[in-house]
């Protein structure tokens, strides 16, 4: 029998939480399938939003994908062009490209766009620098750039974004939101600002576009509110089941580095996934404290785990993740045996905690599932 991890795909909860993107917004929604689909597959991720009014993603070769796939909506590539060769592509396969840098605009003036379909001309969307500090020109260019590509003999149409760095955070968008705004009022141009956070929260935010993302993929942007209160159903259920049992004594030890130990007898179990499975590494176990130099060892009083399901009951995992098993807790659950069913995250065990509990976020945990974990659909 193959080993038992198993990622299901439930290809119409994506199509459910798109229809909860639709029903929040009247503007066009931008789907974002960059990093294959946030882990759920390219392909199935764009056939299960095929409702959409356009994707957006890195890579011109899985744009060009899609068209010869037949997908004829919007498709926006977010990094935008990263070198000249791509530039008759583009037009080829009527893509959507970003410009957020001056070198991108020099490979425009470059470009003879003469023989390709459409004259060679592009769509642009110029993404604006509102505080993020990662891509985009600053407001002191834009006039500037704007002014050049609305004269540029490669353009066609120009759609003003640009993307909040706090739109999940207390922080919130009103200082880049008025920037933005304050900006576009000079252009009558479509605009497009929302991520998932600023859809669900934000409805002046909206504009022309939104670009929803994780919320497509059934997890909650924001720490305090999960996707089930936001009528969000989880697309990936990541499962495996139990392969052995340990009985320990106290003062056994678990895991590499013993960074666990009983303190008093208990039952464990083992599962079959690990961190090649895509599994964090780093996902908490006992709380270690340096005990002399050079040395670790279990804090007496308890330890902190990260969330999981055995046979649908919650319990956690302890000591250090391998590369290919983790360790539970199986002391309140005399059921469990060889066999039961683990789900480390997905249906009845929310993504979003297991990310929560291991310092870090849920798309990071899509994205990381290994191709040696088996898709189910």
């Amino acid at each position: 029998m193959p080993r038992p991890i198993q990622a299901n795909l439930d290809l119409n909860a994506l199509e459910s939480n798109l229809q909860v993107a639709r029903r929040a917004t009247s503007a066009r929604i931008m789907s974002v399938i960059k990093a294959d689909g946030y882990g759920h597959g390219l392909m199935r991720a764009a056939e299960a939003l095929a409702a959409t009014d356009g994707y957006a993603l890195l890579d011109i070769q899985d744009a060009v994908r899609l068209r010869e796939a037949g997908y004829r909506q919007t498709i926006l590539l977010l990094e935008g062009v990263f070198s000249a060769e791509e530039l008759p592509v583009i037009a080829e396969y009527d893509l959507t490209c970003m410009i957020h840098s001056a070198w991108q605009i020099a490979m425009l003036d470059a470009y003879p766009g003469r023989g390709t379909p459409g004259n060679g001309k592009l769509d642009i969307w110029l993404k604006v620098n509102s505080g993020m500090n990662r891509l985009g020109f600053v407001p002191q260019q834009v006039a500037q750039v704007m002014d050049q590509l609305r004269r540029h003999r490669a353009v066609r149409d120009i759609t003003l974004m640009t993307h909040f760095a706090n739109a999940d955070e207390a922080r919130g968008i009103a200082e880049p939101l008025v920037l933005f705004n304050d900006l576009a009022a000079h252009y009558r141009v479509p605009r497009s600002l929302a991520n998932s956070a600023a859809l669900l929260r934000y409805p002046e935010a909206h504009g022309d576009w939104v670009r929803p993302g994780i919320m497509l993929y059934g997890a909650s942007p924001f720490a305090e509110v999960s996707a089930q209160q936001l009528g969000l159903k989880p697309a990936m259920t990541l499962s495996s089941r139990i392969i052995a049992t340990q009985e320990l004594r106290a003062g056994d030890e678990v895991g590499y580095g013993a960074l666990f130990r009983a303190e008093h007898a208990m039952r464990i179990g083992i599962v079959a996934c690990g961190y090649a499975d895509g599994y964090p590494r780093h996902a908490p176990s006992g709380r270690v404290e340096p005990e002399a130099p050079g040395t670790h060892r279990p804090t007496p009083g308890g330890w902190s785990g990260t969330p999981i399901l055995v046979d649908g009951q919650r319990t956690k995992t302890l000591g250090r993740v391998s590369m290919d098993m983790l360790y539970v807790d199986l002391s309140a659950l005399p059921q469990a045996v060889v066999g039961s069913r683990v789900v480390l995250w997905g249906e009845g065990m929310p993504i979003e905690e297991v990310a929560r509990a291991a310092g870090t976020v849920s798309y990071e945990l899509m994205c990381a599932l290994t191709t040696r974990v088996p898709i189910v659909t």
